[in-house]
C-alpha cells in the first residue's frame, strides 16, 4: 500500500511504523532533522498554559470547526485534570486492544508529535509525527447526538441555573452530561488513521485522543461540538429557552385586569364626562423588550438595563414616593443589576455583565447567579435567607416538622432556621416565610426554588410538585 501525503503525492517508506517529525506536512525541510523539527515544535506552542485554551483557535463563521495550534510537551504524567476529560481518557483506555500501544502514545503526546488539532462535529484529526519523513492524517469518530437529545439536554440546561452558572464557569455538571449522554463510554471512540498498523487504537490514534483530552481540560464546550454543536449555538439556544420559559411564568402570574377606557369621540367633544379613574399601578415590574444588536445601535444589554431600572424606579415613585435602591449595599446592589436582566449571563454581553459585577464584589460568576436566584425569589429578605442562617424563636419554626410529618412528606432534619431531606430544604426567614430550596441527591450545593410562603407544607408541596 502506497501512503500519501496530504497534497496527494506518494510518501517514500521507511523502516519503521512511525512518522519522521519533521515540521511540515508535506516532507521535512533542507537540513531539518527530527530534534531541530521538535524544537521548532516546542517554540510554537511557548506559553500555551496547560489546562487551559490554546491562543487564538480558528473559528468558521457558524462555530463548527476550530483549530487549535500544536500544544507543548508535557512536563509530568498528567494528561487529564477535569472529570470530563478523565472521562474522555478513560473510554480510549476501556476499549484498547493493546496497553503497549497506549504506553507509546501517550509518549507521542507528551513529546509534542501531535501537530495542529482540528475540531468538528463527530470528529477530531490532525497529522501524528512518528518514524517516517511523513507525518499521519489520524482521526477520532464520535457519534452526534439526535434532535431529541438535543432538545432534552437544552431545556435541562436552561431550566436548572446552576447548571447555566457552571456553563458560565466552563464548568459541565455531571448531571447535566448524564441527560443526554453528552460524554463517550467504552467503545464510543472510533479510531482512524492512515498508518499500516491495525491495532485499536494505533499509538497515533492514541496521542491524538490523549491531546484532545488536553483541549477538553481547558474548553468543556469541545465536548458539545464534537456531538454536533458550537458553543454560539449552545449558548445562544440555552438563552432562548430561557427567555421564552421566564416570559411564559410572567404571563402566567400577571393576572391583570382591564381598565376602564374612554373613547377618542367622546374625549374631543366639548361635552366631556367624568375621566375615569387613575391606572392603578402594576402588581410587577414589566420586562423590558428584546432590542436587537445592530452595528451602529448602541450596546443591547446597557438599553435593557436601563430600561429595567426605569421600569422599577418609576413604580416605586409611583407607589411609595421613595427610592428603593438607596438603601442597598455594593453586593445587594450587583446581585440586583444581575437580576433586572431577562437573560441569566449566556450571550456574550451578559456574560461579562457577570464576570465585571463578580469580580467587582470579589465573588464568584457562580455565587452571583445563585444569589440572582434567591433575589428573583423574594428581594432582599430572599437573599438575606440564602447567606445568614439564625435562630428562630419557638412558635412556627417548631410547629413546622410535625406538620410536615403529618402531610406524609420524609423526614426533615432541622438544623438553626433550616429543614432538610436529602434533596429539598426549607429556610424560614425572618419575614415569617418559608423558602424552598432545592439540591442533586447527594449534592452539598442549595439553589433556591420556587416562591415562598406562610406555610411550611404549601412550601414543600411547590417545592415537590416543581
Amino acid at each position: 500500500m502506497t501512503e500519501r501525503t496530504p497534497s496527494g503525492a506518494p510518501a517514500p517508506r521507511g523502516t519503521d511504523d512511525g512518522a519522521t517529525p519533521s515540521g511540515s506536512l508535506h516532507g521535512p525541510a533542507p537540513g531539518a532533522g527530527p530534534a531541530r523539527d521538535r524544537r521548532a515544535r516546542d517554540r510554537h506552542g511557548a506559553g500555551v498554559a496547560r489546562g487551559r485554551r490554546t491562543s487564538s483557535p480558528q473559528t468558521h463563521a457558524d462555530d463548527r470547526r476550530r483549530t487549535f495550534p500544536a500544544l507543548p510537551t508535557l512536563t509530568g504524567d498528567e494528561i487529564a485534570r477535569s472529570w470530563w476529560a478523565e472521562a474522555w481518557v478513560r473510554a480510549l483506555e476501556e476499549s484498547a486492544l493493546d496497553p503497549a500501544r497506549l504506553a507509546r502514545g501517550r509518549d507521542y503526546a507528551g513529546t509534542g508529535r501531535v501537530d495542529a488539532i482540528t475540531v468538528t462535529p463527530g470528529r477530531v484529526t490532525a497529522y501524528v509525527h512518528g518514524g517516517r519523513p511523513r507525518p499521519y492524517r489520524t482521526g477520532i469518530r464520535l457519534r452526534t447526538l439526535s434532535d431529541d437529545a438535543w432538545s432534552a439536554l437544552l431545556t435541562v440546561a436552561a431550566s436548572r441555573p446552576e447548571y447555566i452558572a457552571a456553563l458560565l464557569d466552563r464548568d459541565v455538571p455531571q448531571a447535566l452530561a448524564d441527560a443526554a449522554d453528552l460524554l463517550p463510554t467504552t467503545g464510543d471512540l472510533v479510531p482512524d488513521c492512515t498508518c499500516p498498523d491495525a491495532g485499536h487504537p494505533c499509538k497515533h490514534a492514541a496521542a491524538l485522543c490523549y491531546q484532545t483530552a488536553r483541549l477538553l481540560d481547558g474548553d468543556p464546550f469541545l465536548l458539545f461540538l464534537l456531538r454536533g454543536m458550537g458553543e454560539s449555538a449552545v449558548l445562544g439556544e440555552i438563552a432562548r429557552r430561557h427567555t421564552i420559559g421566564s416570559a411564559a411564568a410572567c404571563a402566567a402570574g400577571a393576572g391583570v385586569a382591564a381598565l376602564p377606557t374612554v373613547s377618542a369621540q367622546t374625549a374631543l367633544t366639548r361635552q366631556v364626562g367624568a375621566l375615569p379613574p387613575p391606572f392603578p399601578p402594576p402588581r410587577e415590574p414589566g420586562r423590558p423588550p428584546v432590542y436587537p444588536a445592530a452595528p451602529e445601535a448602541p450596546d443591547p444589554l446597557a438599553l435593557d438595563l436601563l430600561a429595567s431600572e426605569a421600569v422599577l424606579r418609576a413604580r416605586a415613585l409611583l407607589t411609595t414616593g421613595e427610592d428603593p435602591f438607596g438603601s442597598l449595599t455594593v453586593w445587594q446592589d450587583a446581585v440586583r443589576l444581575a437580576a433586572a436582566h431577562p437573560g441569566s449571563g449566556l450571550t456574550a454581553s451578559t456574560r461579562s455583565l457577570y464576570r465585571d459585577l463578580a469580580g467587582a464584589t470579589g465573588r464568584t460568576p457562580t455565587e452571583l447567579a445563585r444569589a440572582v436566584a434567591a433575589w428573583r425569589q423574594g428581594g432582599p429578605a430572599a437573599l438575606e435567607v440564602l447567606e445568614a442562617a439564625w435562630d428562630p424563636p419557638a412558635g412556627p419554626f417548631d410547629r413546622a416538622r410535625p406538620a410536615l410529618t403529618a402531610a406524609g412528606f420524609p423526614h426533615f432534619k432541622p438544623w438553626r432556621n433550616r429543614l432538610s431531606a436529602p434533596t429539598h430544604q426549607l429556610r424560614f426567614g425572618r419575614d415569617g416565610l418559608w423558602y424552598g430550596y432545592e439540591s442533586d441527591a447527594g449534592g452539598t450545593e442549595w439553589w433556591p426554588r420556587g416562591a415562598p410562603h406562610t406555610d411550611p407544607v404549601r412550601a414543600a408541596t411547590v417545592l415537590r410538585e416543581g
